[in-house]
């Protein structure tokens, strides 16, 4: 079979994997989606409890849209979904729309290019990429495909309490005490009257501690510690009523207002070096020998990075600090700036020394936050676009993010109030 017969293959059937599934299928192109997980959506279904900050209009791609559309699905009008309804009101009859294009509890292993290893130059470019798939039952199969977009995320892989990046001393001893994903707050009698620890700047940290806030709200014998490595509060409660995402903005005016209150306990500058088991508590050290009092849940929402271990034997220029495609790294590194009017990516900024190899999605951040569903939306569109040889859609943009009204750099990051970052766009609000 020629190299031009073979499909496309998309690692991961979560909303940007769809996305570009719909996209191939709209185009005429051959695609084939590999998810790990026994369903679409397998990672936001973890998170089915939390309500998301963008709009319904914000979270449907348009060729998804299209091909939704005549089998009488429709368009949700308007509301913040949770995970799970934008998986039942979308993301669920999306993959019942592309049909067996999708394989479940088929994980990808290896990418590579047949019959070349990373070393090889000679005729890499003309062969076909190589996909090892396991299967839950164990079987491993090889799919030949002509381009790979790997649109799995980052979910699997979270960052450790680790201040340096690596678990802190007893972490793993303890981690079936810890949760690296927002628990499920609505379970009260689980936290009533306990003590929980947040660590963890970013929304994911700030939606876990409003809903820990309303619980000591209702419960005063309930107490909240909220966590942070840097030696200053600085952006962490976002840009607010200047936010262009409303529901993110109130995301930080809720969270301050719960601090201010009384509710939670900030503590800055605390760098966790030691995790210890207290029977069925949960004790927090940091690097310069602070103490928490003991705590009963844990939830460590440090953020999440790529796992790039199955793409060992591709050539990738990624960012060092980042591990994102170095075009688009300086665009999203919270070490330069907090902005969000960052510009939309698109195959131009994905493209890697491995010929039609992409990396779309959160993963296409690599360890940098604040992914915007439809940022990945437009990355797949342009990616797309350019495999089906329609070089001037590719390149055309069609997305305009919206700022988050903070502007300025990571701010105090240590306790000696040293800064990392400076200014990207004016004074810091």
């Amino acid at each position: 079979m020629q190299k031009s017969e073979l499909p496309v293959v998309v690692i991961g059937a979560g909303p940007q994997g769809l996305a570009a599934a719909a996209h191939l299928v709209e185009r005429g192109q051959l695609v084939e989606v590999f998810e790990a997980g026994g369903s679409a959506a397998a990672a936001v279904a973890e998170w089915g409890h939390v309500r998301l900050f963008s709009a319904w209009g914000e979270l449907v791609d348009a060729a998804a849209a299209r091909l939704l559309e005549p089998t009488g699905w429709t368009r949700p009008a308007s509301g913040f979904p949770t995970g799970a309804q934008w998986i039942s009101g979308y993301l669920a009859p999306l993959a019942a729309g592309l049909g067996d294009r999708v394989r479940y509890n088929s994980r990808v292993v290896g990418v590579s290019r047949r019959g070349r290893d990373r070393l090889v130059d000679a005729g890499r470019a003309e062969q076909p990429f190589t996909v090892h798939v396991q299967t839950s039952d164990g079987d491993e199969c090889r799919v030949d495909a002509r381009a790979v977009i790997d649109a799995s995320g980052t979910w699997s892989t979270p960052n450790p309490a680790g201040a340096d990046g690596l678990p802190a001393l007893g972490e793993r001893a303890a981690a079936e005490m810890l949760e690296y994903r927002i628990p499920d707050y609505r379970h009260r009698s689980r936290y009533d009257g306990k003590h929980s620890v947040v660590i963890g700047s970013g929304h994911s940290a700030v939606t876990a501690v409003i809903a820990l806030g309303r619980i000591a709200r209702r419960d005063p014998a309930t107490s909240v510690t909220w966590v942070l490595r840097r030696g200053s509060v600085g952006n962490t409660f976002g840009g607010g009523g200047a936010d262009e995402l409303p529901a993110r903005g109130q995301l930080g005016i809720t969270a301050k207002e719960f601090v201010d209150a009384g509710l939670i306990a900030m503590v800055t500058g605390f760098r966790v070096e030691r995790i210890d088991r207290d029977r069925d508590r949960i004790i927090l050290t940091s690097e310069d020998g602070r103490t928490l009092l003991p705590a009963d849940h844990v939830a460590v929402l440090t953020g999440f990075r790529p796992d790039l271990s199955f793409l060992s034997e591709l050539r990738l220029e990624l960012d060092s600090t980042l591990q994102a495609p170095i075009r688009i790294a300086v665009e999203v590194d919270p070490n330069q700036h907090s902005c969000g009017s960052v510009a939309a990516t698109g195959a131009r900024d994905l493209a890697q020394p491995e010929q039609d190899f992409y990396l779309v999605g959160a993963k296409s951040y690599g360890r940098a936050p604040t992914f915007l569903a439809m940022t990945g939306y437009e990355q797949v569109r342009s990616v797309v676009a350019e495999l089906a040889g329609d070089h001037e859609a590719a390149t055309r943009v069609e997305l305009q993010l919206p700022d988050t009204g903070v502007c300025g750099g990571a701010g105090l990051f240590d306790s000696t109030g040293t800064a990392i970052g400076g200014s990207c766009c004016g004074t810091q609000r």
